[in-house]
């Protein structure tokens, strides 16, 4: 019998591997709402051919020694597990649902490190009526949620027998090239921390979610912005508003921005693909008396910063994931540095997804998605962070936090102040 094929953890899957909690899973969390139900011997017949159209994320993690220099992935030609559940109908079947996707994290030891529960119950969708929700829980040492989408949209096409081939990025209006960005906080210097809120007694461990529905906000024709920077300027601004609301003291804000250059298409590579770059406020720039010029220098950062080629952690991961000790000693190494850098990791993280550029139709009976969420793990010393993705002229957020940090009604405040703020970027340049 032939052994199977192992590939060393890339530098995002180790630095993951190392700093793993209990208390707050590193889960990636998706829902796709669909107007009709879904049939389940079919779906999973689907969803099981999809995964070995992507063999990348047959998965788990391959047993070794303690002394052992690298972790590896063992790749399998057949799940271990059973991979889509569907959960029993009724009034909070899809609220118990989400819960699990945040409070339970699919294990690195069995392939795939994913689960797909299915809510096929009428009132059940957050626009109400019949229909069926997908949700898709990720461990995100092993995969993030733009790959994970390309595996759901391959099991939509095998399902449904209608193309699902991703739609053509957006035509930018092309910029004119610029050597420099706008002046900027050090990188060096501690920015801003979430202030703490009132977390809810006997709930503090794990994340809390609220997810919605809101229009996308407006853009001029012509404007020198995106989408993009508009919610980049709503969360600077969002956070600003709660920290000076609970008596914080001011700083510079940096918000962490995850970017994806991997195709759409079949051959997008399975696995973590983003890198992360940080984008820095300073209190000067958080004036709401002059939106456009935040919302220009904004662009202009934000642009500037995709550009630059750098791993995606930073050359300091590389060198911490180098095999030059035993992965127990790195561990060990990697969650004290963790700890030490805590002061100066950023404010938040803002994962805008954009467009979801594929159909995710599941054929005549349930249909095409009406709404997709994303929400990403919201692990102290953040201890908060927003996703956004947008389908058929809609902006689904997720707003996303600590409960050792922040309650419900923190949450809810959050989401309030950020809906508020991304429609004050709504300005005529």
């Amino acid at each position: 019998m032939t052994a199977p094929l192992r590939i060393p953890f890339p530098v995002v899957d180790e630095v993951s591997r190392h700093c793993v909690q209990d208390e707050e899973p590193e889960t990636v969390h998706i829902e796709v709402h669909l107007p009709g139900e879904l049939e389940p011997g079919r779906l999973r017949k689907a969803f099981l051919e999809a995964l070995r159209r992507h063999p990348r994320i047959l998965m788990r993690e391959a047993p070794g020694p303690w002394y052992r220099r690298r972790y590896e992935w063992e790749l399998t030609d057949e799940p271990d597990v059973e991979v889509v559940s569907f959960a029993p109908p009724g009034p909070g079947a899809l609220h118990d649902a989400r819960t699990r996707t945040l409070t339970q994290a699919p294990p690195l030891t069995a392939s795939p490190p994913v689960r797909l529960e299915v809510v096929n119950a009428p009132g059940t969708t957050e626009s109400g009526g019949a229909g069926a929700a997908l949700l898709l829980t990720v461990n995100h040492t092993a995969l993030d949620g733009p790959a994970c989408l390309r595996v759901l949209a391959t099991a939509a096409e095998i399902y449904g027998g209608r193309d699902n081939s991703a739609a053509a990025p957006p035509v930018r209006r092309p910029e004119p090239a610029r050597a420099d960005a706008p002046d900027a906080p050090s990188s060096w210097s501690p920015p801003a921390r979430v202030a703490p809120g009132t977390p809810d007694p006997g709930h503090r461990t794990g994340n809390g979610l609220i997810v919605s529905e809101l229009p996308l906000p407006h853009r001029p024709k012509g404007a020198p912005y995106t989408v993009n920077d508009q919610l980049m300027v709503a969360t600077a601004l969002t956070l600003a508003h709660w920290n000076r609301g609970r008596g914080a003291r001011p700083r510079p804000l940096r918000i962490t921005m995850p970017v994806d250059d991997r195709p759409r298409d079949a051959t997008m590579p399975i696995g973590n693909g983003t890198r992360l770059v940080e984008v820095p406020f300073a209190l000067a720039e958080l004036d709401t008396s002059d939106l456009p010029g935040l919302l220009h220098r904004t662009a202009l950062r934000t642009r500037a910063l995709k550009s630059l080629s750098r791993p995606q952690l930073g050359h300091g991961a590389d060198l911490l994931t180098a095999p030059w000790a035993p992965v127990a000693a790195r561990r060990v190494l990697a969650r004290a540095l963790r700890r030490a850098a805590a002061p100066l990791l950023s404010t938040t993280l803002l994962s805008n997804v954009g467009r979801i550029p594929y159909p995710l139709d599941f054929g005549e009976e349930a249909g095409s998605a009406r709404a997709v969420w994303f929400s990403a793990p919201s692990r102290m010393p953040r201890g908060l962070t927003f996703t956004t993705a947008s389908t058929a002229g809609r902006l689904h957020l997720s707003v996303r936090w600590s409960r050792a940090l922040l309650g419900q009604a923190d949450g809810a405040h959050l989401h309030d102040l950020f809906a508020h703020h991304l429609h004050s970027t709504e300005v005529t340049p």
